[in-house]
């Protein structure tokens, strides 16, 4: 067996320790050493408990040091011990980033290029794998308890994680650069309309309006993009939804965490690899018509779907909500016109704008600021046709002001009009007779 020379210890923090070449030839080498040992061990091992294995580890190490005289502190020893123990029971590298109730995103760009998104905000990670075999033993790892295939012929894997986040793996021959990894985490426990006017997602007055307009049965739909929080404002908006109402939400990968006593959620499936088996949002959305809902909210309009959705907002089934990417108010109906267009919609342009503008009544613009901040940007009302065309009124608009110290504050103008909607008129009376009496 070959010898390592190892430096003369030095006195150096833990995070230093961690990103220290003495740190990850330590953990590479024992690692080999314990992959050895299992498998002398065989099954055996499999029936052994976390704690079980983490002793097992801390023994090995413990006699690797020793025989190869590694210059480390005890302390340095636990580091690399909960390293190994997390490379043999977890997710390695990704333990604890999964585990941070502040990451919300993780990239992985090839084995030693992986970024973080905190607060909305990207940051390189100084972490890496061993190499691209190491990051995909672990997303192997992941993806084993979904009974997702990951291979040269089924390269690309699109999944739901148990604990509601997301992830989406594209490997070679499609990813020329090694493995790329994109995981969305979720919070456990969503934001509510309160939080989102603390955090300033909107103020007040427009948390007042959003809640009238759920409760009223207003159709909604969320417009925004990537990552601009529009899962987030979406299940915040279904809070407003009476208890007594029956919820169904379709979605490609279950992403919403409705807070809601009676909710069926439904998730599309995909196709085989010869192509058989795929049920799609269409075919959900669909069959939901028949599930007796009262509400249907739709996790992202993409495709086809938007049809089925705008009729079934026109056929009695009010208050349904969902999501699409789109830049502007204005974007989004061009995007729901189009989507409908490559669905085979058989009418004419007017006829479908007309039912655009029968179906959607608020779309509320959502958008991620450069300082990685999430705020609603534009509340809009569909007002109808006006020369061929959907006519829409603002309510709300986002104009943040400099203050006198140089740094923005949150401001939304209200253009001083009232929703045209008449499921708002009874709701808006009383907003104006209460004003009258305040006057």
């Amino acid at each position: 067996m070959t010898t390592t020379a190892y430096p003369a210890p030095t006195e150096i923090s833990a995070s230093e320790f961690e990103h220290s070449p003495l740190f990850a030839d330590l953990k590479n080498r024992t690692h080999e050493h314990l992959l050895s040992r299992i498998e002398e061990l065989g099954a055996e091992f499999g029936r052994w408990s976390q704690a079980a294995i983490a002793q097992f580890v801390l023994l090995e190490l413990d006699s690797f040091i020793r025989l190869h005289s590694v210059p480390v502190n005890e302390q340095e020893a636990l580091l690399v011990a909960r390293a190994l123990t997390r490379e043999l029971t977890g997710l390695g590298p990704l333990q604890e980033l999964l585990e941070d109730a502040r990451v919300e995103d993780i990239l992985i760009n090839g084995y030693d290029n992986i970024f973080v998104s905190r607060g909305g905000m990207l940051k390189r990670e100084s972490l890496h794998f061993k190499d691209n075999e190491h990051v995909l033993r672990i997303v192997r790892r992941i993806l084993a308890p979904l009974g997702r295939r990951l291979d040269e012929s089924s390269p690309m894997v699109d999944a739901r994680l148990p604990d509601g986040g997301r992830i989406n793996v594209v490997i070679e021959p499609l990813s020329i650069d090694g493995p790329s990894v994109s995981i969305r985490k979720f919070r456990k426990d969503p934001l509510t309309p309160a939080e989102l006017v603390q955090l300033g997602t909107f103020n007040q007055d427009i948390c007042r309006i959003l809640e009238m307009a759920v409760q009223s049965r207003c159709n909604i739909l969320v417009s925004g993009g990537t990552s601009s929080g529009k899962t987030s404002l979406l299940n915040a908006l279904a809070s407003f939804i009476p208890g007594s109402e029956r919820i169904v939400s379709i979605e490609d990968t279950a992403e919403l965490s409705l807070n809601h006593n009676h909710v069926v959620r439904l998730e599309s499936r995909p196709g085989s690899f010869d192509g058989t088996g795929l049920i799609s949002i269409r075919d959900l959305l669909r069959n939901s018509l028949r599930m007796r809902p009262d509400r249907i909210i739709v996790g992202e309009v993409r495709s086809g779907e938007v049809l089925d959705l705008l009729q079934a907002m026109n056929t009695g089934h009010d208050g349904s909500m969902g999501t699409i990417h789109a830049s502007s108010p204005r974007e989004c109906l061009y995007r729901a016109e189009m989507l409908a267009g490559f669905a085979g919609f058989q009418g004419s342009e007017i006829s479908l704008r007309r039912q655009i503008a029968n179906a959607v009544d608020f779309i509320v613009q959502i958008g991620r600021l450069s300082n990685g901040r999430r705020r609603l940007l534009s509340l809009t009302e569909v007002t109808g046709m006006t020369d061929n065309m959907i006519s829409m009124q603002e309510l709300y608009r986002y104009e943040p002001q400099v203050g006198p110290d140089g740094q923005e504050h949150d401001q939304w103008v209200s253009l001083g009009i009232s929703p045209h909607s008449p499921k708002l008129l009874n709701w808006w009376r009383l907003q104006q007779a209460a004003q009258g009496g305040r006057g």
